[in-house]
């Protein structure tokens, strides 16, 4: 009975250390690992321990018999990497972390960004004997984008918290949340304090249209889209109008996927995850029926993933179609086009909301009087490049799409960090293996760009913290000031505060079947943190 990989796998390894048999890959150090779109098991070649499904912080992997009707694509998934891949070397693999010698005396780091990468970044530094890792972020809540970005539909993703909460309860570990690198506190501050800073603070905007009518009120970013519904304090208290039949999703990544299932999903089955209520309230009285993700290019350029594609296929009540199919794809040339032509060829059902995927298509202009009314849009041509990429051409042709709400989804992009050096094309701070100088680093997305997954953040984490402990036994990192007291300077949260922040979350949820109530708003977070210390008074 072989153990599958599913739709949840965040990528981080923990199940390769985990197998005896050295059957899941590809695993650190292999071609592939941190760019693929998950990791996989070799049916031939598993014992059936059980040991990787302990290991797995998100429950992504399950013996073969337990998959449910819209998981079974995922046992061929698994069988088929192997056979691109054979990974003919099964030697055992047996990693354990290693600690390093360092100098006598403690290392004080601040992380800058609660999110996977700031978390793993602390773990990583945690490994070792005498360091302090203060994390620090603006919001009163940990853990990003794993919090405030996972779709709410999506719980078992959200599970990687559990990892979170054990990083979070190490010794030497602290939060500082709801303190604002730049405005409360500055980069100078960090560094009198500390005697390193790590900023992991992501990208934290979208990428613009650049087209004519993309400020029209109804045209909207899909990256505050997501926040609103995951009751993020920066967006929980927006307005969107969902009363029109058709939506579309400029774009075609996970997060457009994500968007489009969320419009078109029964609210009475999100009314049982962690949605904000105010969005649930909005989606009860929501007109949509149709979605139309737009994507420049063919289906075999598509950004979504194989597992969020399945994820899609597997959906019930609501029909799932593909237009636009460029002359001579071969339907089998990968597993992405195998997968949109059988959705191609499904029959639609009457009455159903619908998904439409629509590949070489590229939006022209919005059009509305006062808001947006319809998306005018041109049919394109694939051509290659001399780099060898494909790219898509405007034929010139225009059609009108009516529609009230058009939300682009073109990729996301950081914002500069006050005090440090920013790459403006690349949207990334400029690094060498995580060290932007001795004393300060960078990890996750505002290192390496909008790329990966959850678990991309752990080796990604243990680059730069190698970096940062190679400066430190070197003696190239700058003492604290003896006087600095940036860490009760201002009124920040501690793990205590955000432990009652959580408890009070669940305990609403569970009264309603759900895993949590979020509070989305600041005043209401630091209520229920205050309000607990009170009691412990």
């Amino acid at each position: 009975m072989p153990y599958v990989v599913t739709r949840s796998c965040c990528a981080d390894a923990s199940c390769v250390l985990a197998c005896p048999v050295n059957c899941i890959h590809p695993a650190p150090g292999e071609p592939g690992f941190g760019t693929a779109e998950m990791l996989y098991v070799d049916p031939r070649t598993c014992v059936d321990c059980g040991a990787c499904t302990t290991a797995c912080p998100v429950d992504a992997l399950k013996p073969h018999t337990a998959l449910g009707e819209g998981e079974l694509p995922f046992l061929e998934l698994n069988a088929s990497y192997y056979k691109e891949n054979p990974h003919d070397d099964r030697a055992p693999m047996y990693v354990l972390p290693k600690q390093r010698g360092l100098p006598a005396g403690e290392l004080s780091v601040a992380v800058v960004g609660a999110g996977p990468a700031g978390l793993f970044a602390a773990d990583e530094l945690l490994r070792h004997p005498g360091v302090r890792v203060t994390v620090y972020d603006r919001l009163p809540t940990p853990y990003g984008l794993a919090r405030a970005g996972v779709a709410p539909d999506h719980q078992d993703t959200k599970q990687v918290t559990d990892l979170f909460r054990a990083i979070e309860s190490q010794p030497g570990f602290r939060y500082r949340l709801g303190v604002e690198v730049g405005a409360d506190l500055t980069h100078a501050d960090l560094l009198r304090e500390h005697h390193a800073v790590i900023y992991a603070v992501g990208a934290a905007t979208d990428k613009r249209l650049g087209i004519e009518g993309e400020d029209l009120p109804g045209s909207v970013s899909a990256t505050d889209f997501v926040a609103w519904y995951n009751g993020h304090p920066d967006r929980a208290l927006d307005t969107y109008s969902l009363d029109t039949e058709r939506a579309v999703v400029i774009g075609n990544g996970n997060v457009a996927l994500d968007v489009a299932r969320i419009l078109t999903a029964d609210p009475e089955a999100l009314a049982r995850t962690d949605i904000s209520d105010r969005a649930l309230a909005a989606l009860r009285a929501s007109k949509v029926r149709e979605v139309v993700l737009l994507g420049r290019r063919g289906p075999a350029q598509a950004a979504f993933t194989v597992p969020e594609l399945l994820a899609l296929s597997a959906l019930k009540d609501v029909d799932v179609t593909v237009e636009g199919w460029p002359e001579g794809l071969d339907p089998d040339a990968t597993e992405k086009t195998r997968l949109l032509s059988g959705l191609a060829a499904r029959e639609p059902v009457a009455g159903r909301r619908r998904i439409v995927l629509r590949f070489l298509t590229s939006p022209v202009r919005l059009t509305g009087e006062g808001s947006v009314d319809a998306l005018e849009i041109t049919p394109t041509t694939l051509h290659t490049d001399e780099s060898g990429t494909v790219r898509a051409r405007p034929t010139g042709d225009t059609e009108r799409l009516e529609t009230g709400l058009v939300l682009r989804s073109v990729g996301y992009r950081a914002r500069p960090v006050p005090g440090l050096p920013f790459d403006e094309a690349g949207g990334t701070v400029p690094h060498e293996n995580g060290r932007v100088e001795p004393g300060v680093y960078v990890a996750g997305w505002i290192k390496r760009g909008p790329t990966g997954f959850i678990g991309t953040n752990k080796t990604c984490a243990h680059e730069t913290v190698e970096s940062l402990l190679d400066d430190f036994a070197g003696g190239r990192l700058t003492q604290p000031a003896a006087d600095a007291r940036t860490g009760v300077a201002v009124d920040a949260l501690g793990l205590d505060a955000w432990r009652a922040i959580d408890r009070a979350e669940r305990a609403a949820g569970e009264a309603e079947g759900r895993p949590r109530v979020k509070f989305t708003d600041t005043e209401s977070l630091r209520r229920a943190a205050n309000g607990a210390a009170a009691a412990c008074g």
